[in-house]
């Protein structure tokens, strides 16, 4: 109970302040994002996107720059070439993942390694650091959850259509390979906010976790939107009071809070299947 209380006086501090709204931020844009990744099925593809964004952060610190300046075209970049690869050739998509999954990281090595000196905060942009988010990185986060909430907003319901039934869209004469590499371009935008917060190599739990259980309560697509992103706010404050309770890394603290509230709920509408298999006449019962 100190321990929490010693979290809630730490809010004062500028950092812990940058913290909780890097948090929340990001969550907003994986409870968006997250939804049409988990609804599509390209949780895959999004490790594919934020893997290979590396190679644009072992580019920025070889020309030395910002490695969010190089994370944010690179990242996107690769988005549009893993869309137009997977769409217009005979490549099959997880084999694109893989070869844009393994270039990204080794080209990321390779600039690394051929800069001299030391790379500082790498770890922070592998694993997540999010004490250490500046101000700068917050007003970059609001501007890309500005940037995905209006392209969700516009494109709304061809995005679901894409989702639900790619072939229809097609028939329909909407642009589906257009809104195809919009939504991956989308995913590279969430990724570029999230890097500082879980780290590259825990991105794709923070997409998929909070939309996954979301899911579980409702299959309208506005609906699980608001649903993950409440819920990846909640939990995401929670694993960050955590980890600085017990004096643990924020990024992984974060996404082992959310899996385990995920176990959870799984196992709990487990129980309630198997005891509405057993007892049919309550299904009739169940509110609409």
């Amino acid at each position: 109970m100190i321990a929490f209380f010693d979290f809630i006086e730490s809010l004062q501090y500028g950092f812990m302040q940058n913290a909780v709204a890097a948090t929340l931020l990001t969550c907003i844009a994986c409870g968006i994002i997250g939804v049409f990744v988990v609804t599509k099925k390209i949780v895959s593809l999004t490790g594919g996107i934020s893997h290979a964004s590396f190679g644009g952060v072992g580019l920025s610190y070889f020309l030395g720059l910002d490695p969010l300046l190089g994370l944010l075209p690179f990242s996107i970049l690769s988005a549009i070439v893993l869309g137009f690869v997977s769409k217009k050739t005979k490549v099959s998509e997880d084999t694109a993942i893989g070869i844009l999954w393994s270039l990204g990281v080794a080209a990321g090595v390779i600039f690394i390694y051929l800069t001299p000196g030391y790379a500082p905060d790498l770890m922070t942009y592998l694993f997540g650091n999010i004490l250490t988010v500046p101000s700068s990185d917050i007003y970059l986060m609001v501007a890309i959850d500005l940037i995905i909430i209006f392209v969700v907003l516009l494109l709304f319901k061809e995005f679901v259509a894409l989702c639900f039934d790619e072939e229809y869209t097609e028939v329909s004469g909407l642009p589906s390979n257009a809104l195809y590499i919009i939504l991956l371009c989308l995913i590279a935008l969430s990724v570029v906010a999230m890097i500082k917060v879980v780290g590259m190599i825990l991105i794709i739990a923070m997409l998929t976790i909070p939309a996954s259980i979301s899911r579980k309560f409702t299959y309208d697509i506005r609906k699980m939107i608001v649903l993950s992103s409440i819920i990846g706010m909640i939990l995401g404050f929670s694993g960050l009071a955590l980890s600085y309770i017990f004096d643990m890394p924020s990024g992984a603290m974060i996404i082992i809070c959310m899996g385990f509230v995920y176990l959870i709920i799984s196992g709990l509408f487990s129980l309630k299947e198997k005891y509405l298999r057993k007892n049919p006449k309550k299904i009739n019962k169940e509110p609409n």
